[in-house]
C-alpha cells in the first residue's frame, strides 16, 4: 500500500472476533455444567454413596457460572479499556510531531485514525504519519485480541477446574447459585435505573443549554412556535419564536381524539371477548384486533392522508364547514384505530384475571351479568385497565408518522379538530433534521421539547398510580 492513498486496513480476520470468543466461553461453560453435574452424580452413586446437599444440577450450574462469569468480566473490561489505550499509544508519535494542534484538531485527527483503521476512508490522500499510526494501532489491536482470547479462555478453564475439584457433599451449591442469580437480577434492575437516569440527564443538560439562550417562561408559556433561525445575522428572521403552548395543545388535541376512539372501543371489545364471546368467536376476533398493532405506522399514515382526510374534508364541505386538507381529526381517528389493541388486549387479560369467585358471589346475590360487569368485574380490574389506558396514552403521545402525514407541521394554537396542528414528537424530528448547528436554539429546542414531554408523561404516570392505589385498597 502506498503512503499517499488509503487502502482498507480493517482489523478483521487476523484475530479472534469478540463474538466468537464469547461463544467459546459459553461453550466451555456448557461443558463445565455437564462435567460438574456428572461429578455430583458420581459422588451420589459411588459404592460408599453419600447424601449431597444440593441436587446435581446445582453443582453443574455452579461450575458453569464460575467458568463463564470471570471470563466474561475480563472480556468486557478488556474491550472497554483497550480501545482508548490503543488509540492513545498509536497517536503518541503522531501528536508528538504536532504539538501545536488544539484539542479539537487532535479529536479530528483521532477520528481520521479510526476511519482509516476501519477502512472507511478509501480514495483519499492521507498523511504518512497517520498511516503509520493506523498500522501501529492494527498491530497492537491484533496482539491485544490474541492476549484477550488466551487470558479469557484460560481463566474459564482454570475456574471451572477449581470449582469442580471442590464439589463435595458439604458444598452448598444451591445456595451459591441462587445467590448468584439474585445478584444478577439486582444488577439488571440497577442497570435499568442508571440507563433511565442517563437518558434524563442527557436531555436535561441540553435543555439547560437551550434555556440559556431562550428564557424558560417564554418557552413554557409562549403562544407562537416558529423555530426557524437564520444562518447569518444579516438575514431576515434571525430569531425564532419558541413558545411551546401551540405544540403541546396540538399533542393533547390529537391524543384526546385518539383516546376518545380507542378507550371505549377497546374496553367494550375486551368486555365482550371476556364475558360474552364464545370460544370460537374469541379465537377469531382477538387475533384480528391484535393485527392492528402489527401494521406499520406509515401504512396508517397513508390511510389517513389518502382516505380519511379527503373523506373528512368532503363531509365538511357538504355541511358548509371549513376543513383543512390536513386536520387533527384525521390523525386522531386513525391513531385511535391503531391503539385499540393496546386497550383491548391488556384489558381482556386483566378482566380474565378477576377471580371467578367474585362473579359467582355476584350471581348468587341475584345480580345480572351486566350488573356483575359494572359493579364487580370492572372495579376489580380497574388498576389493570388504567395501566392499559396509560400505555395507550403514551403510544398516542409518542406517535409521529401519522401526524406528519395527516395533521401536518403547522403549529396552530387551536382546539378546532378540523384545522392542521402538530405535535411535540413531530417537531423534535423536524428540528433534529436540518443544517443548523448543534448548539443553535433551533436544534436545542428539540431537547427542551423532549424534557417537557417527559414531565407530562411523568405527571400522567403519577395520576394513574394514584388511581390504581386508591381502588386496589378498596377491592383487596
Amino acid at each position: 500500500m502506498g503512503s499517499g492513498e488509503i487502502g482498507s486496513p480493517c482489523i478483521t480476520g487476523a484475530t479472534m472476533p469478540p463474538l466468537l470468543l464469547v461463544t467459546l466461553v459459553f461453550t466451555l461453560s456448557a461443558l463445565a455444567y455437564w462435567q460438574g453435574r456428572r461429578r455430583a452424580f458420581a459422588l451420589m452413586v459411588r459404592p460408599a454413596a453419600v447424601k449431597m446437599h444440593s441436587r446435581p444440577g446445582y453443582y453443574g450450574m455452579l461450575t458453569a457460572l464460575w467458568c463463564a462469569l470471570p471470563a466474561l468480566a475480563i472480556v468486557i473490561v478488556w474491550q472497554l479499556a483497550a480501545e482508548p489505550l490503543l488509540t492513545s499509544l498509536a497517536m503518541k508519535g503522531l501528536t508528538a510531531a504536532r504539538d501545536h494542534l488544539s484539542p479539537d484538531q487532535q479529536g479530528l485527527l483521532i477520528n481520521d485514525l479510526r476511519n482509516l483503521v476501519a477502512g472507511n476512508a478509501t480514495g483519499r490522500e492521507i498523511d504518512p504519519l497517520l498511516q503509520a499510526a493506523a498500522d501501529r494501532y492494527i498491530g497492537m489491536h491484533q496482539v491485544s485480541n490474541m492476549a484477550l482470547a488466551v487470558v479469557a479462555l484460560a481463566t474459564a478453564v482454570i475456574a471451572a477446574y477449581l470449582v469442580q475439584a471442590r464439589i463435595n457433599p458439604e458444598l452448598r451449591a444451591r445456595n451459591q447459585v441462587e445467590r448468584a442469580i439474585e445478584i444478577l437480577l439486582s444488577l439488571c434492575s440497577t442497570l435499568a435505573v442508571f440507563i433511565t437516569i442517563g437518558i434524563v440527564l442527557s436531555v436535561l443538560f441540553e435543555s439547560l443549554r437551550f434555556f440559556q439562550k431562550i428564557p424558560f417562561f417564554d418557552f413554557l408559556f409562549g403562544l407562537q412556535w416558529s423555530p426557524q433561525m437564520a444562518m447569518r445575522a444579516d438575514q431576515a428572521g434571525s430569531s425564532g419564536s419558541f413558545g411551546a403552548i401551540p405544540v403541546l395543545a396540538g399533542t393533547f388535541l390529537i391524543s384526546g381524539i385518539a383516546m376518545a376512539i380507542a378507550v371505549p372501543l377497546g374496553l367494550m371489545s375486551a368486555v365482550y371477548l371476556s364475558e360474552y364471546a364464545g370460544p370460537k368467536s374469541r379465537t377469531i376476533i382477538k387475533p384480528l384486533l391484535e393485527i392492528l398493532a402489527g401494521i406499520p405506522t406509515v401504512v396508517y399514515g397513508f390511510f389517513a392522508a389518502l382516505i380519511v382526510a379527503p373523506w373528512i374534508r368532503n363531509a365538511g364541505l357538504t355541511f358548509g364547514l371549513s376543513v383543512s386538507s390536513e386536520s387533527a381529526l384525521a390523525a386522531g381517528l386513525v391513531m385511535g384505530i391503531m391503539i385499540i389493541p393496546f386497550v383491548s388486549s391488556l384489558s381482556d387479560d386483566v378482566i380474565n384475571a378477576v377471580p371467578q369467585s367474585l362473579r359467582d358471589g355476584s350471581y348468587a346475590l341475584g345480580a345480572t351479568r351486566s350488573e356483575t360487569i359494572k359493579q364487580v368485574i370492572l372495579p376489580a380490574a380497574l388498576p389493570g385497565i388504567v395501566g392499559s389506558i396509560l400505555l395507550a396514552v403514551s403510544r398516542a403521545i409518542g406517535e409521529t408518522m401519522i401526524v406528519v402525514m395527516a395533521a401536518g407541521l403547522a403549529a396552530n394554537l387551536t382546539l378546532n379538530p378540523l384545522q392542521a396542528v402538530t405535535t411535540v414528537t413531530v417537531q423534535i424530528v423536524t428540528l433534529l433534521v436540518g443544517d443548523q448547528e448543534f448548539d443553535s436554539p433551533k436544534t436545542l429546542a428539540a431537547f427542551a421539547l423532549g424534557m417537557l414531554l417527559f414531565v407530562v408523561t411523568l405527571v400522567l404516570n403519577v395520576i394513574a398510580l394514584y388511581v390504581v392505589r386508591k381502588y386496589r385498597e378498596e377491592y383487596e
